[in-house]
């Protein structure tokens, strides 16, 4: 009789073993993807309700007992985490543990000004708290992650912070006969004027080149965007720059004075601080849109307002003028 009960003992524990072995592999009742939202300081036991009312987990008491012997005994992680539909129970767990968080991006382009990338993360939904306005040319354009519910101001910070390891890195390596900016200050500033006077990449170099130049000889940059900035604070003007604007002493406004400007009027990307550090060498002093969203470039006056003409002769062709 004893043996049959120990043999029957031993039955039972395979039994039992098998049948937490099944629960552990089979799957969840969720037919759909879910999203799990782990806060910081989380356990499986306080995320219970969540996981069963998904139908992630069928009994999440049976699955923190089952783990705690078939599972790796890790703690679970804070983030927000994709369910695949049909996950294994085991599996949702294990995602919990060591999976990688959901990756959300914000991102900020390159020429983006303040007013604009403080209206773009006070529009990310997933984001908390006020949106804070960053000191123009303080943000370094780029791609940057968050986790849902963090703060705008953590992320606004973490794209200062970008700007001054971006400056940190450039600066030293400038080259000594450039371009005539002796402050890290002064390259954002006249970077941001590169940034927003040509969209071809390939252009950088010359364009600040030519601004480079001018700083050199004591020639108005006459950059039309540092006209704008104290009027629209870098959003789109949407007409011609009139007259009085062109004649207002703003402290921005390059047509009134040599040198530059007050301050940045764009956040500038990598490349056109770059740029402003390393220009290419010519002896341009004057560009002019040629149709294309490139410049023609110039070394005298005369050889200007002929490529000017050409512009303006192909605007009037275009219906532009």
């Amino acid at each position: 009789m004893r043996r049959l009960l120990l043999r029957l003992g031993g039955l039972g524990i395979v039994l039992l073993l098998l049948g937490a072995w099944m629960f552990w592999w089979s799957a969840g009742s969720s037919g759909t993807a879910q999203r799990v939202e782990v806060r910081e300081g989380a356990t499986l036991t306080s995320l219970c309700s969540q996981l069963t009312d998904k139908g992630l987990l069928r009994n999440c008491t049976a699955t923190r007992l089952v783990g705690r012997v078939l599972g790796s005994g890790d703690g679970i992680q804070a983030g927000e985490f994709e369910i695949p539909a049909g996950t294994r129970q085991s599996q949702v767990l294990d995602i919990l543990q060591h999976g990688a968080p959901v990756q959300r991006l914000v991102t900020i382009p390159e020429g983006m000004p303040s007013v604009l990338v403080q209206e773009k993360l006070a529009a990310v939904p997933y984001l908390t708290g006020p949106a804070p306005l960053p000191a123009e040319g303080s943000v370094l354009p780029d791609s940057y992650s968050f986790g849902r519910g963090e703060t705008r101001s953590a992320v606004a910070a973490r794209m200062s912070a970008a700007m001054d390891r971006a400056i940190i890195e450039l600066w030293p390596a400038r080259k000594p006969d450039g371009c005539p900016v002796t402050t890290p200050e002064q390259a954002v500033t006249l970077a941001s004027i590169v940034e927003k006077e040509t969209g071809k990449p390939s252009e950088r170099r010359a364009v600040a080149g030519v601004y480079c130049n001018r700083l050199r000889i004591g020639m108005k940059l006459d950059a039309d965007p540092t006209v704008i900035y104290p009027v629209t604070k870098g959003r789109p003007l949407g007409r011609r720059i009139l007259r009085s604007e062109l004649q207002a002493d703003t402290g921005y406004n390059t047509y009134r004075r040599p040198g530059l400007p007050a301050g940045p009027i764009a956040n500038p990307g990598r490349a056109s601080i770059a740029a402003v550090l390393d220009p290419e060498r010519h002896d341009f002093i004057y560009f002019v849109a040629d149709g294309t969203g490139g410049h023609i470039f110039a070394r005298t006056l005369p050889e200007h307002n002929a490529n000017v003409r050409k512009w303006f002769a192909l605007r009037k062709a275009r219906g532009e003028m």
